[in-house]
């Protein structure tokens, strides 16, 4: 049974740990030098880091859980800014994150529509979020979800530059 929830501050263990495996099994691969992979995991995905995160209002966190098992999470931003984006009433889908072995449930979909609902209930008009340009399978979903490229940023990796597509959605 696929169940997904509000990541409370009690949960932030839990979302520290996906997000350092998630992001590894993703991204990981791109990262030529695995020093600065390890760097970027450690400064992102700590626990103390994922509390200050989780205590900002302006985000939220929503875990999907299989059989009570945490396997993926999305990270919200409300109002991000980004040149690209027009709207002032917006949000930034900063992660969209389900383990590998996960993904054959097409759970990330249902994670998708989930979080587009919650974006909706917040009377929020705009989703959108950024893509490495090498990440195909990522490109892929969010196309066929009604994404429009309207942009791109670059993403550091300690320093290192990312070119990332940026993609948005009216809600």
């Amino acid at each position: 049974m696929i169940k997904i929830q509000i990541a409370k501050e009690a949960d932030t263990a839990i979302l520290a740990l996906l997000g350092r495996i998630t992001w590894a099994e993703s991204h990981g691969h791109y990262i030529d030098d695995k020093s600065n992979l390890l760097k970027y995991l450690n400064n992102n995905f700590s626990v103390s880091k994922t509390k200050q995160d989780i205590n900002n209002a302006n985000n939220l966190f929503y875990i999907v859980y299989v059989d009570d098992l945490p396997v993926g999470y999305a990270k919200l931003v409300i109002n991000a800014i980004n040149e690209s984006i027009a709207s002032q009433n917006n949000c930034r889908l900063e992660r969209i994150f389900i383990q590998n072995q996960f993904i054959p449930l097409k759970i990330g979909q249902q994670l998708l529509t989930f979080v587009e609902g919650k974006a909706k209930e917040l009377q929020l008009d705009t989703m959108w979020l950024s893509v490495y340009i090498k990440n195909n399978r990522a490109i892929k979903f969010y196309e066929k979800n009604e994404f429009k490229n309207v942009g791109e940023l670059n993403f550091l990796v300690n320093g290192k530059a990312y070119e990332n597509i940026v993609f948005s959605k009216k809600i």
